[in-house]
């Protein structure tokens, strides 16, 4: 299954990305998952993406928590709490 992955703010200055295609693995079917998976490649990812770390996700433009479900084609965004204009 393919979905698009979209970075705001601070977590996208620490990763070096705005968006991405991303190839979800077998197994993993909620944005929790995908955090976790993305977490799991360390570095960057790891910091910001971090259990630890207040993180807000959406999902196709919805607020969502971890347990949301994802389907081919869905958009997961991570952003702070708080965003600036």
């Amino acid at each position: 299954m393919k979905i698009t992955l979209r970075y705001f703010a601070s977590v996208r200055e620490a990763v070096g990305l705005g968006a991405e295609p991303f190839e979800v693995p077998a197994g993993v079917t909620t944005v929790g998952a995908v955090r976790e998976r993305l977490a799991a490649r360390g570095g960057a990812w790891a910091e910001a993406l971090t259990p630890q770390r207040a993180v807000r996700m959406a999902c196709n433009q919805v607020m969502c928590g971890p347990e949301t479900l994802i389907a081919e084609g869905s958009e997961v965004a991570f952003f702070p709490p708080v965003t600036g204009g």
